[in-house]
C-alpha cells in the first residue's frame, strides 16, 4: 500500500520577519506590527475631534461612551458591518437593546437544538437494527448442510468437503462445497455449494431482489422462477445444456432471502464428468429443483438459534 502524500507545511519564519497577518483587519490591537511587542507604542489618548482606530466599536443604536462616538466612523474598517463581527459580552445588568439581542440569540440556539433533536428523533438518528430471523453463520457451514436429498443419486460421500467461514460487524458469512459421487466414481459427478450471509448494517432486500428476479435479463439462457413457502422471498435459476449433447451441463440455484439474511444452495453437473455407463447419467433437472428446495428449507431450519 502506498504511503499516502505527506500535508505540506508552513515554511519557518526567519528572525526579524513580519508575523504572519492576523484573521482580524489591521489596524487591530490582536495584530502586532513588525518587531518586537515593546516597540510598539500602546494606544494614546482619544483627541476631540480626531478618529481613535482602537476604541471598542459600539453596537448600532447604543450611545456612545465619553471619547467615543455614536456610530463608526466610514473611516472605520468594514465600517462596523465586516466579515467579522464583533459579539459583544452579555450585559451585567439592565434590560437594554443588547440585552435583549443576547436574550433572542440564547433562544433561537434553543429552538434550533429543539428542532435539530425533533428531527433526528423522527428521521432516525440510529441505524435499523438487523433483522437476522435468528439465523448464525457457523465456523463450519458443511457441518449444518443438509442435502440428504442428493445422496440417493450420490452416495459416496465426500470425505474432505471445503468450507470457510467471515466475521466483520458488517457481515457474517458462512461457505461450504461438496463435491457428489456416484458410486464407483472415482471424481466428482457434481457439485453441491451452499452459503448463508447474516447482512447486520444494511437491508439486502432491494438489491437481492433486483439480482435474482431478473437473473434472466442478464443472462437470457437461464430460467427464473418464484419459490413460495420458503423465507421471505426465494428464486430458483436453471439452466439445462445436456439435451442431445455429450456435452452440456446442468446448473440450478436456489436463492432465499428472509429478512436480512441471503441463503444459496447451487448445484452444477457436467457430462465431460461423465462415464459412459446410463448409470451415470445426470438426474433430471426437475428431480434437482425438488432436492434443492426440499433440503434448502432443512438446512435452513439448523441455522437457526
Amino acid at each position: 500500500m502506498s504511503t499516502p502524500p505527506k500535508p505540506p507545511q508552513e515554511p519557518e519564519q526567519p528572525s526579524g520577519a513580519p508575523a504572519p497577518p492576523s484573521a482580524y483587519p489591521y489596524p487591530n490591537p490582536q495584530s502586532p506590527g513588525p518587531g518586537p511587542a515593546a516597540s510598539y507604542p500602546p494606544p494614546a489618548a482619544p483627541v476631540p475631534g480626531q478618529q481613535n482606530f482602537y476604541a471598542t466599536p459600539t453596537l448600532v443604536g447604543q450611545p456612545g461612551q465619553p471619547g467615543q462616538p455614536g456610530q463608526p466612523a466610514a473611516g472605520y474598517p468594514y465600517g462596523g458591518q465586516g466579515p467579522y463581527p464583533q459579539v459583544p459580552p452579555p450585559p451585567s445588568g439592565g434590560g437594554g437593546g443588547a440585552g435583549r439581542a443576547v436574550l433572542w440569540v440564547a433562544v433561537g440556539a434553543v429552538v434550533a437544538s429543539a428542532a435539530w433533536a425533533a428531527g433526528v428523533f423522527l428521521i432516525g438518528g440510529k441505524g435499523a437494527e438487523a433483522d437476522l430471523r435468528g439465523y448464525t453463520a457457523p465456523a463450519n457451514l458443511c457441518s449444518s448442510t443438509d442435502y440428504s436429498s442428493f445422496e440417493t443419486e450420490y452416495p459416496d460421500n465426500d470425505g474432505s468437503p471445503t468450507h470457510n467461514a467471515l466475521k466483520d460487524p458488517a457481515l457474517d458469512e458462512s461457505y461450504c462445497s461438496v463435491n457428489l459421487k456416484k458410486t464407483g466414481s472415482s471424481y466428482a459427478d457434481a457439485y453441491l455449494s451452499t452459503q448463508v450471509d447474516l447482512h447486520r448494517k444494511s437491508d439486502p432486500g432491494p438489491e437481492f431482489t433486483a439480482m435474482w428476479k431478473n437473473y434472466g435479463e442478464r443472462y437470457p439462457d437461464y430460467d427464473v422462477e418464484t419459490v413460495e413457502d420458503i423465507g421471505e422471498e426465494a428464486y430458483l435459476v436453471s439452466e439445462d445444456t445436456t439435451s442431445g449433447s455429450t456435452s452440456g451441463s446442468l446448473y440450478a440455484t436456489l436463492a432465499v432471502r428472509d429478512g436480512w439474511t441471503t441463503y444459496t444452495m447451487s448445484y452444477s453437473a457436467y457430462l465431460s464428468s461423465y462415464d459412459d455407463d446410463d448409470d451415470k447419467d445426470p438426474p433430471s433437472l426437475d428431480d434437482v429443483k425438488d432436492w434443492l428446495k426440499t433440503d434448502s428449507k432443512a438446512t435452513l431450519d439448523q441455522l437457526k438459534d
